[in-house]
């Protein structure tokens, strides 16, 4: 049985934050129900598509869920959301939304319906104002220290890290209130605010001291590892390794691999540094990298990586995304996080289950990213214990939809 196995979880959400927490919930077997318009929600057509249109990015962050489509402009719609939302169980009555939790979502009229409600609500900023990972990346000095020393311009990453990091904190929270209601019977309010993920992170990550003790402000490095020795090389077949010797052990690994043990030490005895100390080696980063850039412009990427794995160095290739695909065997169907599966509409690609193994638990299937509206009536029918004759007048009514074609 899986570990999450019997825990129901309803979804109102758009983008990444929200759907990438209970997606995650979902593949370790809880049960999510996300409720969507029926025209689809603002991120049901997001890019990448299909040729024929088909969200790829909709599709993947959903996997493993139920959809249901309603008419939620609507008085009656809203009510059947909401019965969903506050449906009895000692296992459900856990939502999750990025809307804006007034009117017919906001947790003190929900909570009417079922006094232990517990609902995350996920904010761009903590006061309620809107953010997107852009915007809040752009805001805690990231884009500033990312790119090559001399830059002008900011450079943002295409990682949306804040939005994933966000999802993750309101899947550990939500299970955190889940906990707390089972000893203690009491639903709660989460809010989980973007903009606060972002800066508690640069706090936790020393980025605020650096300035408040150190009176300093990270300048640009390019593609150095800050604090240690780290950089990428290009070998004599025109790719592109990353090596990093952050700890000591990874330091000697490197120099075994590379053979650069007595230019190491004459190094230091000319600069008067200590290469054991990781801040020595960042001192020292371009005179190390002048070291090793012919060790590697003298191999072919086979022949720098026999030598790195034989001496268990720390180490990896770059590669485009058709590379992983094609080239790397640990994004395949013969690698035990993968397999093959059909999604509707879209085809059969690679699909990942969840990554955590529980030694205890069974593993959860990928899951498949479905069709807007293809559980509609099943919801309808289990956790609403309608009848197939009032079922049939909602959608008579145009109140709910099945699938989207």
């Amino acid at each position: 049985m899986a570990i999450l196995s019997g825990l129901r979880i309803t979804e109102c959400a758009a983008f990444i934050a929200g759907p990438f927490a209970t997606m995650s919930l979902a593949a370790l077997g809880a049960e999510v129900i996300r409720i969507d318009p029926l025209e689809g929600g603002l991120d049901y057509h997001r890019w990448p598509v299909t040729q024929a249109g088909r969200s790829l990015y909709w599709a993947g962050l959903n996997k493993g869920k139920k959809s249901v489509s309603i008419d939620l402009r609507s008085p009656q719609g809203r009510e059947l959301a909401q019965a969903i939302i506050t449906a009895p169980g000692e296992d459900a009555g856990v939502f999750i939304t990025n809307f804006p939790a007034t009117g017919w979502l906001d947790y003190e009229t929900l909570k009417q319906m079922r006094g232990d409600l517990i609902m995350a609500n996920i904010l761009g900023n903590r006061d309620g104002s809107t953010a997107l990972d852009y915007t809040v990346n752009c805001a805690v000095g990231f884009p500033l220290v990312t790119g090559a020393p001399g830059d002008a311009a900011p450079t943002n990453h295409v990682l949306p890290a804040w939005d994933l990091l966000c999802g993750m904190t309101a899947a550990t929270g939500l299970l955190a209130a889940e906990r707390h209601r089972r000893r203690h019977g009491a639903g709660q309010l989460l809010k989980i605010a973007l903009s606060d993920i972002a800066l508690a992170v640069v706090g936790d990550l020393g980025f605020i001291a650096e300035v408040q003790i150190n009176g300093e402000d990270r300048a640009r490095h390019g593609n150095h590892i800050f604090g240690a020795f780290g950089h990428d090389f290009e070998t004599a077949d025109a790719r592109r390794v990353m090596v990093a010797a952050v700890s000591i052990g990874q330091w000697k690994t490197l120099c075994k691999a590379t053979g650069i043990g007595e230019a190491v030490t004459a190094l230091e005895q000319a600069e008067g540094l200590d290469m054991s100390r990781e801040g020595d080696r960042f001192a020292a980063r371009h005179a190390l990298a002048a070291l090793l850039t012919p060790w590697f412009a003298a191999r072919t990427l086979a022949q720098a990586a026999a030598s790195l794995d034989r001496a268990k160095a720390c180490w990896g290739v770059y590669q485009s995304f058709s590379q992983l695909v094609h080239e790397d065997s640990r994004c395949s169907a013969a690698s035990s996080l993968f397999a093959a599966v059909q999604h509707p509409g879209i085809g059969t690609t690679l699909t990942a289950r969840s990554p955590i193994d529980f030694a205890a638990c069974e593993p959860v299937p990928p899951g498949v990213g479905p069709i807007l509206g293809q559980h509609t009536d099943e919801v309808l029918l289990d956790v609403l214990k309608l009848s197939s004759r009032q079922i049939g007048e909602l959608h008579d009514k145009g109140i709910v939809a099945g699938m989207a074609r």
